[in-house]
């Protein structure tokens, strides 16, 4: 790729609501480990708050929070050349409970204030100066930033349809709109979601995904995992988190009951509903847990068929499946929930709206499946990069900025 597409040379701070510590795959890790190439990124942890402290200290992460509070720990830590991050050294209240929106937006704001006074330090310290904000769904603890710390231009990063949580439904069905239209930009990783930010934002555009897919790719110099050597092909497989908010269980009984001489394969953690549904007793079902990251590729890659049966819900009906990706780029056949989110895979995955769609489009995918799909597959998934998504949003700033230049 050609860096002179890039911007470069400038200060940029990240928020967000992972932290950088967080043990689970990150859109906005790897956003910012792309854009500290060619400039410097400060990458700000969401503060402590005070509920966390007393009810998690235990917790080495939350006691690590508190030693930088307390002034035990420095908070701004480097983690490459050109890339921080900031664990703030202040306490925020835990504010959600509070049913009155006015009172909310009170405290809101102070805990803003508290928290924009840890990164405004982390600024001096730095000299980071015409600041690009970059805001990673962070619609509360972030709301007031860009007149905190006035930045040259703050954008909007919309991944997931927040407002489907309940815990973010209450607040934000008022706030985050306000914090869309406040934004210079918006930039959103799929169409539904760029097409809801451009109900209150006209400068709102789709980024695409990125995704981290060199060991899936490689995933075929893999050693079968030992789990998986009993179980009997052909193997029809999910891997990620198993929650009944965004996959259908039916659907998956379903399968399995149509097809017992299917082995359905799951690997990932269980919610409550997964844990006690009826997918347990079945015998062709295997409930494999959770796995390292580093060993999942070698899952996918001794399955027969992998499927993504979503829910269609607020929560899913938008989202960009990663796990897609991950899917095309060992090459496997997919079968996957029809939604907006999956229209880009079209040309590359079997789309099902029924479950008895879903056992119709596995024994496709087992029938037609040849070297050349195969190829295709692998082909179209290594175009979703982290360099060609943050390139999409080097862009739209340019495009931002010049037109601000031209006025």
């Amino acid at each position: 790729m050609n860096s002179d597409n890039h911007i470069k040379g400038r200060d940029i701070i990240i928020v967000g609501q992972q932290p950088w510590d967080t043990s689970i795959g990150s859109n906005c890790k790897n956003i910012a480990l792309e854009w500290s190439k060619f400039n410097r990124v400060l990458y700000v942890n969401s503060p402590l708050d005070r509920i966390s402290k007393y009810r998690s200290k235990s917790d080495p992460k939350i006691s690590k929070r508190i030693a930088i509070v307390n002034r035990i720990e420095p908070g701004l830590i480097k983690i490459s050349e050109n890339l921080w991050n900031l664990f703030p050294d202040e306490i925020i209240e835990s504010i959600n409970w509070i049913p009155s929106q006015s009172i909310f937006e009170y405290f809101n704001k102070r805990n803003n204030i508290i928290f924009a006074k840890s990164i405004l330090k982390a600024m001096r310290e730095l000299d980071f100066k015409n600041c690009i904000l970059f805001n990673d769904n962070d619609m509360f603890r972030s709301f007031h930033l860009k007149s905190l710390l006035e930045p040259a231009i703050s954008i909007y990063y919309s991944r997931d349809f927040m407002l489907a949580v309940d815990y973010w439904k209450s607040h934000g069905t008022k706030l985050e709109p306000e914090l869309i239209a406040n934004s210079d930009i918006c930039v959103a990783n799929s169409l539904y979601l760029a097409n809801y930010c451009r109900k209150y934002n006209q400068n709102s555009v789709y980024v695409g995904q990125g995704c981290e897919l060199e060991m899936f790719i490689q995933c075929e110099t893999f050693a079968k995992p030992l789990d998986m050597i009993p179980i009997k092909a052909p193997i029809i497989g999910y891997v990620g988190a198993l929650q009944s908010i965004r996959l259908d269980i039916n659907i998956i009984e379903h399968i399995a009951k149509e097809r017992p001489d299917w082995s359905i394969v799951l690997v990932g953690p269980e919610d409550a509903e997964f844990l006690s549904s009826e997918l347990h007793t079945l015998s062709n079902v295997y409930f494999m847990g959770s796995k390292n990251p580093s060993s999942l590729p070698a899952y996918i890659n001794f399955f027969d068929v992998c499927i993504n049966p979503q829910i269609i819900n607020q929560v899913t009906i938008g989202n960009y499946p990663r796990k897609i990706d991950e899917y095309l780029a060992v090459g496997k056949p997919v079968v996957a929930t029809k939604t907006d989110g999956m229209v880009i895979f079209k040309d590359h995955c079997y789309l099902a709206e029924t479950k008895e769609e879903y056992v119709t489009l596995i024994e496709e995918g087992l029938l037609n499946d040849s070297v050349e799909l195969k190829i295709n597959r692998q082909k179209f998934a290594a175009t979703h990069t982290w360099e060609n998504s943050v390139l999409e949003i080097d862009k739209a700033i340019q495009k931002w900025e010049s037109i601000e230049h031209d006025q």
